[in-house]
């Protein structure tokens, strides 16, 4: 037992004026130091974010540029492919399909079209579109009105833009059709999406052709920031709180601010736009700032520290912990006096625990011996009985096999003597290699009278090969003719007695003995010893209880559960003889 000591008031109520004046100067100084970094820092981040922003538009740019410089050059070198124009010629277009097809897997284009003079699609990557109109299209007309390439930017019926360049393609002067490659520009708006940014891109009448949000194309960027739901008093209040670092947000997007940047495409008045959340200058700037709020804490603390400790406190402290370490001390010498005394009251009982044991053990070794005893006796009357009458009967022969099994059950009575007298000295020295299918066939036959007296049909179910154990024949076989005969005694209320025997090898010998009886009701109370479920003078409760122990002296387990289609199951499991395993495998 121990007692906390207590801190003396005083050091509390006579704060010094002085500590007053140390904390009031370090939460100025703190809330200065944190005011002038927070303008510093988020200034000088979202300057380098912006920037950051800009540079990485530039190189979108630049992407858009070069995809379209280079898909410009296609049709002008279709146009004057021979094997195109004398399809054309001929109106012969079998392999036209799939040479468009080879050039798109070179180039990387969207998708290629041939069109002839009349407008008709007449070769294709896209098979389906063979044979379909286009006489009306801007890239048709433009194409036949002009002497170069030309660029045209069609909206589809979905809502979705193409971009195409078209060149006509001439035979002797003459229009023979018109070759269309689209740009494949929407490989960039997945490519973007990959980063957090949003991005777009503007026609020159600031229509959205180009965008990482699906719902933004064909909107305005006003039209498409409006479309985003604006964030209520309670978010605005929330990104005040949360963005007090920063200035006011060029936008909102799905509720989060973001900064804008602008950069001008070189092509047809086209403009890219990317949005830039303020995450990373949060992030950045709180952490500088947490750095310095802990540097602050720690210097609150070491002056309240050093500012609080004085010599009459401590002094005080010291001598009420030995005031309170001697009533410890005197306590803890009655406590041990009193463990003492304990300690030879335990002496006392632990003897006459022992001398309680050795009367208890005395008891059990009788019962023990009366129980094993008895089964063989049984055994012995059933076959005196079957001898008198064959004599009566002048069977001789099958008289004197009733008489050898007596005299078999003699010397087993006898090994059972001699074996309860060596008890106290188990050893291996009677352990030998056996095949547990002796043992089992060996038990059956003992219990072969009551097996015909009742008429139990017993199944069993056993390898080709020998299944060897190493164990004592007798008390194995005394285990399987305790199993046999509570099986039996289960199964007294069936109206078709049942008992299966499956033996199976592996790992382990398992020997599992299933019968149709009523079952078992207590499955924790099976084991131990003087417990039955048996009526009164049918048995005292120890042939499972010595079961169990022959079992783990072997090395193995006796196991028991109810079965799922009712009954009981038994299962006695032992460690295969290794030689036999090692010859096996």
């Amino acid at each position: 037992m121990s007692i906390t000591p207590n801190l003396p008031d005083t050091v509390e109520e006579n704060t010094p004026w002085r500590l007053r004046v140390v904390v009031v100067l370090i939460l100025v100084a703190a809330g200065v130091t944190l005011y002038v970094t927070n303008l510093w820092l988020s200034d000088r981040f979202t300057e380098t974010t912006r920037n950051r922003a800009e540079l990485r538009l530039a190189l979108y740019s630049g992407n858009v540029i070069s995809e379209l410089q280079r898909t410009s050059v296609v049709p002008l070198l279709l146009a004057q492919d021979p094997a195109l124009i004398g399809a054309l010629n001929s109106g012969d277009f079998t392999q036209s399909s799939q040479r468009l097809i080879s050039f798109r897997d070179e180039i990387g284009a969207a998708s290629l079209m041939m069109l002839d003079a009349d407008g008709r699609v007449v070769a294709a990557t896209d098979r389906s579109q063979l044979g379909s109109p286009h006489r009306s299209s801007p890239y048709f007309i433009d194409a036949i009105r002009s002497n170069d390439t030309v660029f045209s930017l069609v909206e589809m019926d979905t809502g979705v833009k193409e971009f195409t360049y078209s060149r006509r393609i001439t035979s002797d002067r003459e229009v023979i059709g018109v070759i269309v490659v689209e740009v494949d520009l929407r490989k960039f708006e997945s490519s973007w999406a990959g980063i957090a940014d949003a991005v777009l891109v503007t026609d020159s009448e600031g229509s959205i052709i180009l965008a990482t949000e699906p719902r933004w194309r064909g909107r305005t960027v006003e039209e498409a920031l409006a479309a985003q739901s604006a964030p209520s008093a309670i978010a605005r209040a929330l990104h005040a709180t949360t963005d007090w670092s920063l200035t006011m947000p060029d936008a909102y997007i799905l509720g989060e601010a973001v900064m804008r940047s602008e950069a001008r495409i070189p092509f047809q008045g086209w403009r890219i736009v990317g949005f830039t959340t303020y995450a990373s200058v949060r992030e950045r700037v709180n952490g500088v700032l947490a750095l310095e709020i802990m540097g602050f804490a720690l210097l609150l603390a070491a002056a309240f520290y050093f500012m609080s400790r004085k010599a009459q406190s401590r002094s005080r402290l010291f001598q009420r912990e030995s005031a309170e370490l001697r009533v410890l001390n005197q306590r803890l010498q009655r406590e041990i006096a009193e463990r003492e005394r304990a300690e030879k009251n335990l002496q006392v009982a632990e003897q006459t625990l022992a001398q309680s044991s050795k009367l208890a053990a005395l008891g059990e070794m009788s019962a023990s011996v009366s129980h094993e005893l008895n089964q063989p006796l049984a055994a012995m009357k059933t076959y005196l009985a079957g001898a008198r009458l064959l004599l009566q009967r002048k069977r001789t022969e099958e008289a004197l096999s009733s008489f050898q099994r007596i005299d078999d059950l003699i010397g087993r009575m006898g090994a059972i003597t001699r074996q309860l007298k060596s008890y106290a000295r188990k050893g291996e020295e009677a352990f030998e290699p056996l095949d547990m299918r002796e043992a089992v066939s060996e038990g059956l036959a003992m219990m072969e009278p009551q097996l015909k007296s009742r008429r139990v049909a017993i199944s069993r179910t056993m390898p080709a090969q020998p299944v060897m154990v190493m164990c004592d024949r007798l008390r194995l076989e005394q285990v399987f003719i305790n199993l046999f005969r509570n099986a039996i005694d289960a199964t007294k209320e069936a109206e078709e007695p049942q008992i299966e025997l499956i033996l199976s090898a592996g790992e382990t010998a398992i020997l599992s003995v299933h019968d149709n009886g009523h079952g078992i009701a207590d499955l924790e109370s099976l084991f131990e010893p003087f417990y039955t479920t048996k009526q009164p003078g049918e048995g005292v409760g120890l042939g499972l209880a010595i079961s169990s122990g022959i079992v783990n002296d072997f090395g193995g387990r006796l196991t028991a559960w109810n079965g799922p289609d009712g009954g009981a199951v038994f299962e006695v499991q032992l460690p295969i003889l290794k030689a036999k395993r090692e010859a096996a495998e």
